[in-house]
């Protein structure tokens, strides 16, 4: 059964394409950006638009290869490839981009990125143990502002920075809300619907109307559940997806799993709840605690990252959690190698077993997944 209301979500990135055209023409400022450790609070306290560029399908992954070298991660070629060849309207329409250095490929893409759009890069510590992390990423916050505040002619202030962070604080707790409903079993939402709302997150321009729309969900979904209605069945073995980010367009392994009769319950990923799960501290200076918050999350770019392994066990308690899928992708090197170590602790911590499946953007490995994901179910 599924929820009338996921409708809208199912048409919410089709739609920012056309809003983002008319932001423009309304001379609204947009600001780009690809990773969950930007700080979007920042760019709507500066009067824009923030919205992601994080492309996660094969099609413009030949025109990113006429630059790029194949054995790179799907990820940063998808993104790239959409930028230069035009085909991204969110790309097109953006005044700015915010990066950040995560992983190796990216950076690099990023200096290749710079000849298209006017772009900043948020200088991010991969040592999670360093002991000036937080005096570094209030500097880069600053660093961030001051650009803002130059490119786009406006002028950010604590109170509009302090306003806009309760209001993402808000929305986190909404959208934590709205996948805290999946501790229930049967599960009410899919974990395919769950992502095009999480995901959607990153490419709506009418934050009012997304937030009515997760509400009504929520609402309807509730209704589902008294119904004794769901998006899983009661046999269904219950998972956790974990790994580098899945989006639309490249959920075939999410699809697989419940074609199979898993029941996806959350993704611990990027794209999923790793940057929900904590709010921002409405009590300290604003920048500080944006750079407080976005220094901590647990991102395997980060070493050592503890933050990952603690999160998950808390997740897999608190979700009834059977087993885990970790979606690698091909030539993540962080997440793959991290793999090992997070199967390993789920073993010997909670007893859960640990399926990797390293993959990219094509279809080819398809029936191959299908095989894996099958006997993964009949052993849990």
């Amino acid at each position: 059964m599924r929820a009338q209301t996921m409708a809208y979500f199912d048409q919410l990135i089709p739609s920012g394409m056309v809003m983002a055209k008319e932001a423009k023409e309304q001379g609204r400022n947009v600001v780009g950006y690809y990773c969950v450790f930007s700080p979007i609070e920042l760019i709507e306290a500066a009067g824009a638009v923030p919205v992601g560029l994080c492309a996660t399908k094969q099609e413009p992954i030949a025109e990113a290869e006429k630059v790029l070298p194949r054995n790179l991660c799907p990820l940063v070629k998808s993104s790239y490839g959409f930028a230069v060849s035009g085909k991204c309207p969110f790309f097109h329409f953006a005044d700015i981009v915010l990066a950040e250095t995560t992983c190796d490929g990216k950076k690099k893409m990023y200096e290749l990125l710079a000849e298209h759009k006017p772009m900043i890069v948020l200088d991010i510590p991969n040592s999670s143990n360093l002991e000036d992390r937080q005096a570094h990423w209030v500097k880069q916050i600053y660093r961030a502002k001051d650009y803002f505040e130059k490119n786009l002619d406006v002028k950010i202030s604590n109170e509009k920075l302090a306003e806009v962070i309760r209001t993402y604080n808000e929305e986190r707790k909404l959208l934590m809300e709205l996948v805290s409903l999946n501790k229930l079993h049967p599960t009410p939402i899919s974990g395919t619907d769950l992502l095009k709302v999480l995901w959607g997150r990153s490419f709506q321009f009418k934050r009012d109307e997304y937030t009515a729309k997760v509400k009504e969900l929520i609402a309807e979904l509730k209704e589902m559940t008294a119904k004794g209605e769901g998006a899983s069945q009661p046999s269904s073995k219950r998972i956790l997806i974990t790994g580098c980010p899945t989006g639309t367009g490249q959920e075939k392994v999410m699809q697989v799993i419940e074609e199979a009769g898993g029941a996806i319950v959350l993704q611990e990923s990027c794209s999923g709840i790793k940057g929900l799960v904590d709010l921002v501290s409405e009590e300290m200076d604003p920048f500080e605690a944006l750079a407080e918050k976005y220094s901590k999350i647990p991102c395997s770019c980060s070493s050592p990252n503890t933050g990952r392994f603690e999160l998950l066990s808390r997740l897999v308690q608190e979700y009834n959690v059977d087993g885990v899928v970790d979606i690698t992708l091909q030539a993540c090197h962080t997440y793959n190698i991290e793999s090992y170590s997070i199967k390993e602790h789920l073993k010997k911590n909670h007893n859960i077993p640990l399926l990797q499946i390293e993959t990219d953007y094509s279809d080819a490995d398809r029936q191959q997944i299908k095989l894996r994901v099958d006997a993964f179910l009949e052993m849990l």
